[in-house]
């Protein structure tokens, strides 16, 4: 994304440790969690565990957890057992996620996919996801261990879904939409969601708070869709449009689709043909991108889910909480990697 495309009112924006001031101590009990839970006796198991749980990740659903939780004055314990199991949950998917997409890089790391192989890989995130399940049932909350089954079940929905429509071009917004609600913005809301209930929450607040996260998540992908686009290698930690090497269709493609000239639309279509074409031609690929307002655009619909998010808090009373999670909204939409 470009300084032109940010608005000015987020340009002296907060990094994440200033957001999660207020919970980094809940934060790192959440490390030590991920590190005990993934620990095992099989050498190997204990070997991957140790290379995918270091601290280098945002730990935005954790965070949203954590948060929503002491917005609502939760004081119990069960707050660190939950915000893992979303993390857990999340890097499972990633895992998954880098096998179709046959990705070899991560957070400008090699890919578990890439250093392991696929068979491992699989055998792993099946691991985390049944780990997650199993240890949602020390969990005071029954309701967890049910959203933590749901919200499993969408994303990967979700992942099939985007699977199949892999490389067609007549996808459009909408289904992008419900794509990208299911395999993201589903576990946002999740996580939104159990901290309410562990702040024992009212039907609304809950609602409100299911809300919040679930736009939160539209913004996040939209803008990490965007980015694919408009960041660079260094920041992103992987090669650009490594989506659409990928076949993924997303919104800066199909607004260009939809709204380019004749001539654009068929050059484009011609380019994308094939995976060939498509690798030979992405400067040509970025430059008609970028030329249509495609990237304008796309800013501009996760910026309306981002607004969206943060009235969503307005019912709740002003604290240090609320702002975290107004400014997280701020964060997601203006980040650059």
């Amino acid at each position: 994304m470009n300084s032109n495309s940010t608005p000015a009112a987020l340009s002296g924006r907060k990094d994440l440790e200033d957001i999660y001031k207020g919970i980094s101590e809940d934060l790192d009990r959440v490390e030590e969690s991920l590190q005990v839970f993934s620990s095992s006796s099989n050498l190997l198991v204990s070997e991957i565990s140790t290379y995918l749980f270091q601290k280098d990740g945002k730990r935005i659903r954790p965070a949203l957890l954590l948060l929503c939780a002491r917005l609502l004055g939760y004081q119990g314990r069960d707050h660190i057992l939950t915000a893992a199991l979303v993390e857990f949950i999340h890097t499972a998917s990633l895992i998954h996620d880098d096998i179709i997409d046959n990705a070899d890089v991560r957070r400008g790391r090699d890919s578990v996919h890439a250093r392991w192989g696929p068979n491992i890989s699989v055998l792993l995130g099946d691991y985390l996801y049944i780990k997650t399940l199993g240890l949602s049932l020390e969990s005071e909350h029954p309701q967890v261990i049910r959203i933590l089954t749901d919200i499993s079940a969408q994303m990967i929905e979700g992942e099939l879904t985007e699977y199949a429509m892999s490389g067609n071009l007549e996808l459009g917004e909408q289904e992008y939409f419900e794509i990208i609600s299911k395999k993201t913005a589903s576990l946002f809301s999740a996580s939104c969601q159990i901290g309410g209930i562990l702040g024992r929450a009212t039907p609304d607040e809950e609602g409100s708070l299911v809300a919040y996260g679930r736009n939160l998540g539209m913004t996040f992908q939209i803008i990490d869709d965007l980015l694919d686009f408009s960041g660079n290698e260094r920041d992103l930690g992987k090669p650009i449009l490594s989506d659409l090497s990928e076949g993924r269709i997303t919104l800066p493609l199909i607004y260009t689709l939809n709204q380019d000239g004749h001539r654009n639309r068929q050059r484009l279509i011609g380019l994308l043909s094939d995976k060939k074409s498509a690798a030979e031609g992405k400067e040509e690929i970025l430059k008609i991108v970028k030329s249509n307002g495609a990237l304008e655009y796309t800013f501009k619909k996760a910026e309306e889910f981002s607004v969206k998010s943060k009235e969503t808090l307005s019912q709740f009373p002003a604290s240090a909480h609320r702002e975290a999670l107004a400014l997280l909204s701020e964060y997601v939409l203006s980040r650059e990697k």
